[in-house]
């Protein structure tokens, strides 16, 4: 499962968790991922934290989209 979202701190890490559970391995891309930054704390660099400690792997946009190619092309 690939995962974006808009929440890191929230909403993402909330279905990843959820996903992980349901026995599915999850990627996040981490910059297309967002997080509200308020002067005591940034939810992005806390999320970023937690998805490198619970998710099976942690991309980037570029990285997501090779290995999906990638993918592709072993498929065929």
């Amino acid at each position: 499962m690939i995962l974006a979202g808009m929440s890191a701190n929230l909403c993402t890490e909330s279905h990843l968790r959820e996903l992980l559970e349901q026995g599915f391995e999850v990627a996040v891309v981490k910059d297309a991922t967002a997080a509200a930054k308020v002067p005591e704390s940034d939810g992005y660099a806390a999320a970023l934290v937690n998805f490198r400690f619970v998710a099976n792997a942690v991309w980037t946009t570029q990285e997501t989209v090779a290995a999906i190619e990638e993918s592709l092309l072993a498929s065929n």
